[in-house]
């Protein structure tokens, strides 16, 4: 019990280790307590799993012990995206539960808990959740496990988000990276009941995932982008292991980040589809978003690291769009967790409405903004966690970086120094989870972040 922790998207760790059948049932006693405790006994629990190895097995345990203590269970009859599963909490008025480690590598599991609200946990949740650990709380009732289809309740929504007709029209070839991921038989069977037609690959559940990754960045679409490059006009598309994070390959077989796919789906939605409202985006992503936004004359409002934030930051303001840079995002009208399969329909539906390749609609996002903006990563091991707190401290005080004068600190998430070039900025923060500092570099050239870096070090 002592190594159950949960961090910023539920309690993660290694099947056969820590992830066993005694942390998960002690996990599932504290869900349970917590649920008892905030909606009384007449509350629905839904329960879900991606494809991992043993998701079904451990989440077939959750719900027997559910069921046991008097909840009426509703469970997956298959493997769900997570962002299908959220839905249902919103629209069934559930608690949810999620088996999945989402982008992590094949040999993780998670449980992720979701509130009715539909959106991640936040931190008064998960610390209730912790202070439950170890507790037993007594059967209330007789309970049941009902097997359920999640998938029809989902599809009628999204078809009331997204213009399928205009999307028919699209001349641009379609082509679909399964990934061994859960998104097959979503996004997948979408855009088979709308007759749109798309080529397809890695069309099957693996718990190893091909041997790659569950993540949709460049590194694990190679073959994806070597068959958007076989043709002239196709535009590839790829979820993580859960299906909450996009990753999307434009005309030319280049990546496009997500802080560019949530600048354009701005445009679309204000311009286009007459959404009103503000932008929510982390402090870790693009300034790219706020000059965007600015151009468009929308207000940011800008959250800590971790779609959880962003989630909350939804449910409270009700933006156009929300986002982070690691590949979320969720819509106006939708739920406030990230949502990959949207986030792909989305993209193909700003083509449709501007009849633009999504290179072309890059250039002009580029050119509507008026510069390009650069980013970079690095993470700094430290020996241990209690060497974070001087540093950032240090961080706090900087007057300048070399030739970088510092013109405005941030400490929402660890510290941002923005630089008076009004294009560069720095985020120093913990990982939160280990000794760790994640260290962010933006500006609108490679040369200043190279200089950056060079006088960090």
């Amino acid at each position: 019990m002592a190594n159950i922790k949960f961090g910023t998207d539920g309690w993660r760790a290694v099947v056969g280790k820590d992830f066993n059948s005694e942390n998960v049932t002690t996990v599932t006693k504290a869900i349970g307590k917590y649920v008892f405790d905030n909606f009384g006994a007449s509350k629905k629990i839904i329960i879900g799993y991606d494809p991992r190895n043993m998701a079904k097995e451990f989440s077939t345990q959750t719900a027997e012990i559910l069921s046991g203590l008097g909840f009426e269970v509703l469970y997956s009859d298959k493997i769900i995206p997570t962002p299908v599963l959220a839905y249902s909490a919103k629209y069934l008025n559930a608690c949810a539960i999620m088996f999945t480690a989402s982008h992590n590598p094949p040999e993780y599991l998670g449980i992720k808990f979701i509130p009715d609200y539909a959106g991640p946990a936040t931190s008064d949740i998960t610390d209730e959740l912790v202070a439950n650990l170890g507790a037993e709380p007594e059967k209330f009732a007789e309970g049941k496990i009902t097997e359920y289809d999640f998938k029809p309740a989902y599809f009628e929504h999204i078809h009331s988000l997204i213009d399928f007709d205009a999307i028919r029209k699209l001349k641009s070839k379609i082509i679909f990276d399964g990934l061994y991921a859960a998104s097959i038989g979503y996004f997948d069977e979408i855009l088979k009941e709308e007759n749109i037609p798309f080529d397809s690959l890695h069309m099957f559940h693996d718990v190893n995932f091909g041997g790659g990754m569950p993540e949709p960045k460049p590194k694990y679409l190679q073959e994806l982008i070597a068959k958007v490059k076989e043709y002239d006009n196709a535009v590839g598309f790829a979820n993580d292991g859960d299906s909450d994070r996009f990753g999307v390959i434009n005309e030319k077989g280049e990546y496009v980040s997500p802080n560019e796919i949530i600048a354009i789906l701005l445009m679309h939605l204000k311009n286009n589809k007459n959404y009103k409202g503000a932008l929510v985006k982390t402090v870790g992503a693009s300034l790219l978003l706020n000059k965007t936004a600015e151009k468009l004359k929308v207000e940011v409002i800008e959250t800590a690291v971790g779609f959880k934030h962003v989630g909350e930051a939804m449910r409270k303001f009700n933006p156009i769009i929300g986002g982070e840079e690691s590949g979320g995002l969720s819509i106006q009208g939708h739920i406030p967790e990230k949502d990959g399969i949207l986030a792909n329909l989305l993209i193909l539906e700003a083509m449709a409405y501007y009849n633009k390749p999504l290179c072309e609609l890059q250039k002009d996002l580029y050119d509507f903004v008026g510069c390009h903006f650069f980013n970079d990563r690095i993470d700094k091991h430290l020996h241990s966690t209690e060497d974070i707190k001087p540093i950032l401290d240090e961080y706090r005080n900087k007057k300048e970086i070399g030739t970088f004068k510092v013109k405005h600190i941030d400490t929402k998430d660890g510290v941002k120094l923005y630089f008076d070039d009004n294009t560069s900025w720095i985020l120093v923060r913990p990982s939160g989870t280990e000794p760790l500092l994640r260290i962010y570099f933006e500006s609108d050239s490679l040369e200043k972040i190279e200089k950056l870096k060079s006088y960090l070090r």
